[in-house]
Parts: C-alpha cells; structure tokens; sequence
C-alpha cells in the first residue's frame, strides 16, 4: 500500500543512532556542536516496543554537560504541541534554566515526530480544501499502523532511554504547556527517577478536556482580570458582562461588515460565537489582542462591528482553531497522532463511524450542564476544540489507560493568569495533587508564562526553587504593559478638540492622534504575533500603513469616520502628514521629534505639541519599539 509504503520511509530512514531496545543500555555518542558549549547526539529507539510493528525512530538529542555533576542528573527540556521540536530552542531552554544546569546537564530533544526526531508529515494536511474531519481521516490512513505510537506514553519511554543511555541517575523534568503533560507521565511512570519538576503553562496527567470546559470556564474571569483596578472604567461597565451578552447575541446571528487587508484591500468578514472564542485564545499568545478587546466588544454592542472584526482578523493563525495547547506545531501530523490517539474524554465509542461519533458528540454537547461552557453555548466545543479534528482519525491503538498518582517530588507550576489554553484552574488542580506542590500565578501574562513575561518574576522563582529554598516568592501585582485601549470613536463631531484649539481644526488634531497611534499599535500587534517584522496594518474604516525600513507610510488610513490620514513617520526625524476626508479640516501637518506640531489646516494654521502623540516617541502599548515587539513576539512563539 502506498500509505505503507510512505509510512516506512518516513520512520526507518536516517537511522544513524545506535538502536537502543527497551531496557537495554548504551552510551550515546556526545559530539561538540553548534553553539558553542553544546554537544549533540542520536538515539535508535523502537516505533513500537512490543516488536510487533516495525520500525526505528532516531531521537535527536542535544545537551550541555556541566561542569561538574556529582549527581549524575540532567535537566530535561519539554517543548509544547504536541509537534513542536525543543532543539532548536535550546538556547532559550539553556537561558532560562541557568540556575538548574549549575552542577547539572541540559538534556534537550526532540520528540518523536517532530523536529529531526523523523517528523510525521501526510500529504492531506498540505491540502487547501476539503473539511477537518476528511483531513484527518485521510492522515490517519496515509500514516497506517504506525499513528498508534506517537502517544505521551511512547514520548516517556524514550525519555527513559535517553536517561540510560545518558548516564543519569535522575531527572529534573522542565515542560512547556503539552510537555507538562509528558513530564507528569514520566514523573508518575519512573517516580524514583525524578528529582524535581517545573511546569509551565500546566496540562492536567489527562490531558485537555475534549469539550475545554476548564477553559470556557474561564473566559469572564480572564476578561474581568483584564479590567481590574478599574483599567476599563472609561470602556465599560464590565467586560465579563460584556463577553456574556456578545456571546449570547452572536448565538442568533453573525456579525458581518468589511476589514481591511495589510495592503488596503478591502474583504468582508464574519464573526460567529465560535470566532469570538477564536480571540480569546489568540489573546493568550498576543497581549495587544487582549488589551484591545473590552473597547472592541463594547463598540460592537453599540453597533460598530468593525473593531471587533478587525480584531478576529488579527488573531488569524493564532486562535487555534483545533484546541490543542500550541498555536502552531512543526509537525501537525504529530498534532493529530498524539492528541486523537490517547485523549480519554472523547464522547463517542472509540472506533465508531464518523456520523456516529458526531451522534454521540453532539447528545453528549446538548446533556453538558448547564454553566459549563461558561458564558458559550455547548455549540463553541463542538466547533472550537479538538472534537472536530479527531472526529475523522482512525484509532489504531488500544483505548488509554487512566494515568497513575504522582509521586511526592518538589513541583513548581508556572501560569499565566490570563493563559485560557492551560488555564489557571487546571494548574491548581495539578498542584493539588502533589503534596508540597508550588503554585505561581503571574498576573497579566497569558500562555507560556516564562516566555510572556516581561517581568523578572518567573525568572527569579526558577532561581530561587533550584537555590533549594523552601518558598517562591509570588509575582508582584503591577499594572500591564498593555492597558486596555479606548473604544473608537465612531463620530468626528464627538471628538474632544486637542489643546486649546477650537473647532473643527481642533477635532482633526485629535483625529490626527488617534490615527497614528492607531497604526503604530496596529503594526506593534502584527509584530507581537508573528514574531517578524510585519508588511503592515489594515486602517480601521480604511486604508493602511505599510513598513518600510526607515519607518512607518500611512495610505489613507481611517480611524475616525471620514477623516483619512496619508503619510511617513520615519524613525527619526520629522513626520509629515496630509489629513483628508469629509470630516476634516483638510491640509498637511509636520510633526517633529520633540513632538511640536505646525501646519495648516482649514485654511489655519496650526501649532502646538504632542505629549503622547504622532511622532516617533510615540507611544502606545507603553512605548514597545517595533524591534523589541518582535523579539518579544519571537520569545512568546518559541514556547507557545
């Protein structure tokens, strides 16, 4: 069979690890490496311990020996996905686990399927048609008996190979969000193996609930957290009320209006109750997206769409459409093996037809009581999760046993407050049932808390559990960098005219400070999500601004309703701008480094200064530059 024949290809080339079979010992071939300080290796493991399918996969390891290491223990780094490879973020696992590797080793690898660990690839997924289910369905079968072992419990195997083959007496086990999930199977599977573990962005020894009630559940309190301190006083009244009423209206009936493209094409969008979901787990990986959705809701209430949709559009590639824990995987095969293979909550028989398990999912959708899916109806997980995606995989292996106790072993559970992958209430509930267990919140920070925060908080409570202290310290609650933005404004005539100068000519300063702030956050955000330098932003009502290297080009870009703004804001030296539109005093305006503005406008002429406005001191989202978004945004993807 073809699928076979692929399969085989795929899993028994580069076989140039020595094959290690179970219990069996070997030292791996540690060879210096890039960068400097590290060494690197493969291990030969088996596809499927029992022999019964053939196969090798060949684990791609690299570590940093320490100095000394008395104890003959390795610090093991867990990225997330499933799908995601850890060693080409080595580095940042090394930097941020400096104070572990002091007399210990850095053991990084990546798992099975993933990375150079004979990553799972099916030609379906590469397809740009046809629905979830069908993909799936046909992976599944390209990848033949194979799929059954990409499980957590095969990922715990190899790590005990490494272990042996390494030397170790024992393990410190570091995860990320899915990685959690594989170091509490290690820690529950080979308790007498692990001196300690450090999780961040904490999944349950169960793995995510198929129909992400911990996480729907919540939803108001993250957009509460949000406006706590009274952040959203000007906004709204409450933001948790404000999610439950959109929720509810977007039950009835989509919002639809037009957004524009980073180029200025103009497209019509909708937003259904699942796609307001979609924002807010995009918001876990881009906190620009969380900072403007209370603002973004409350115009949509009121009857402007169009911020909201921009919104929805923003948070395109990062909402996660499956429910999985990662935005975006190195291999989506991977994804789909693991997570269809061995999640025990699925609400059908395992091995049904696929318009049997939809049968089944959906009773089993319209029985859920009542509250469970927070402020959402019971429709969101059916659209919104990993229901949709698994609904079309052809099991191949036996139905998952239940997980064992976790041992008694120091823990630390690291999440974010605002994280509604791996919510906060899961980490409790993990930490619960670990005598002894750690817990850190860290407030305004959403997944992956270590990579997200912009604080030394994390940081220091990593220090300090390795220093053997007996307590973390908690994080200090400080206000967010990203502070809810202002709802737009949807009328010129409304405007506060800027400073003291009257009128009309006073309105389109304001507007003209708006605009630009408007575009800067725009491309701030894009940056933030992409972890790159972004081509550009969409205007709001129209337009858009562009990068280019020595700044910002504005294309009549629209914030308020008929006032249009064109022109550069280089990264030094004076900003010109050219106001049109309807609702504008129309003309051109300077404004230069020091922020003094001159021009004419209407006919008159203008002068004045900016204190937090359109020139390049400007600063939203609390002054980020468009260089430290990008380092911030490559930060939070490279563990998210």
């Amino acid at each position: 069979m073809p699928g076979r024949r692929l399969l085989l290809s795929v899993l028994a080339a580069l076989m140039g690890g020595a094959l290690v079979p179970a219990g069996a010992a070997a030292a791996l071939p540690w060879t210096p490496c890039q960068p400097a300080g590290f060494e690197c290796a493969s291990l030969g493991v088996p596809l499927d311990r029992s022999g019964r399918t053939p196969g090798i996969v060949t684990l791609n390891a690299k570590r940093v020996p320490a100095a000394a290491n008395p104890g003959r223990i390795a610090v093991v780094a867990l990225a997330g996905g499933p799908g995601q490879a850890a060693v080409p973020i080595a580095s940042d696992f090394a930097s941020i686990l400096g104070p572990a590797i002091a007399s210990r080793d850095l053991l990084v690898y990546d798992q099975r399927g993933t990375g150079a660990s004979n990553p799972l690839d099916c030609a379906a997924l590469n397809r740009s048609s046809g629905s979830i289910t069908f993909v799936a369905r046909s992976c599944s079968e390209q990848l033949g008996p194979a799929r059954g072992f990409f499980r957590t419990v095969d990922s715990v195997q190899d790590i005990e190979a490494l272990r042996v083959a390494g030397g170790y007496e024992r393990l410190v086990l570091f995860g990320v969000s899915y990685g959690t999930k594989v170091a509490l199977a290690y820690a529950s599977a080979f308790p007498d193996r692990v001196e300690s573990l450090v999780l961040d962005s904490v999944v349950t020894p169960e793995g995510p609930d198929a129909f992400r009630r911990s996480t729907l559940g919540a939803v108001t309190r993250v957009v509460a957290d949000i406006c706590a301190d009274g952040r959203c006083k000007a906004i709204t009244s409450s933001a948790s009320r404000d999610v439950s009423t959109l929720a509810r209206r977007l039950r009835r009936k989509s919002l639809k209006g037009a957004v524009y493209s980073p180029t200025g094409r103009r497209f019509t969008a909708r937003l259904s109750e699942a796609g307001l979901f979609g924002i807010l787990l995009a918001g876990d990986l881009n906190p620009t997206l969380r900072a403007e959705l209370p603002g973004s809701m409350r115009a949509a209430l009121a009857g402007d769409v169009k911020p909201l949709l921009r919104l929805s559009a923003r948070s395109a590639g990062l909402e996660n459409a499956a429910g999985l824990q990662s935005s975006r995987a190195d291999s989506d095969a991977l994804l789909l093996a693991t997570t269809c293979e061995e999640n025990p909550t699925f609400p059908w028989t395992r091995g049904a037809s696929i318009r049997q398990k939809a049968i089944e999912a959906a009773r089993a959708a319209r029985s859920l009581p009542a509250g469970s899916t927070g402020p959402f109806s019971s429709d969101v997980p059916l659209q919104q999760s990993i229901l949709p995606l698994c609904l079309g995989w052809l099991t191949a292996s036996p139905a998952p046993v239940a997980p064992g106790p976790l041992p008694a072993v120091p823990l630390l559970a690291i999440n974010g407050r605002s994280d509604l992958r791996t919510p906060f209430e899961d980490a409790i509930a993990v930490a619960g049932r670990v005598p002894g267990a750690q817990l850190l919140p860290v407030p305004n920070v959403g997944h992956s808390a270590v990579g997200s925060d912009p604080t030394d908080c994390t940081k220091n409570a990593i220090a300090t559990f390795f220093a053997g202290q007996v307590q973390v310290g908690q994080c200090a609650a400080t206000p967010p960098r990203f502070v809810p933005t202002p709802r737009p404004p949807t009328r010129a005539s409304r405007l506060e005219p800027y400073a003291n100068i009257e009128g009309k000519v006073g309105r389109t300063v304001e507007a003209l400070r708006l605009t630009v702030n408007d575009a800067r956050s725009q491309v701030l955000g894009q940056a933030l999500a992409l972890g790159r330098t972004p081509f550009g932003a969409g205007g709001l009502r129209s337009g858009h601004v562009k990068v280019f290297r020595d700044g910002l080009s504005l294309r009549n870009y629209e914030y308020v309703p008929g006032i249009r703004v064109s022109g550069t804001l280089p990264n030094r030296g004076t900003s010109r701008f050219r106001v049109s539109g309807k609702q504008a005093s129309r003309g051109t305006v300077r404004v230069s480094d020091t922020l003094q503005v001159s021009g004419r406008l209407g006919g008159r002429a203008v002068s004045t200064r900016f204190g937090q406005a359109a020139g390049r001191s400007t600063r939203p989202y609390g002054g980020l530059t468009l260089r430290q978004a990008v380092a911030r945004g490559k930060k939070i993807r490279a563990f998210g």
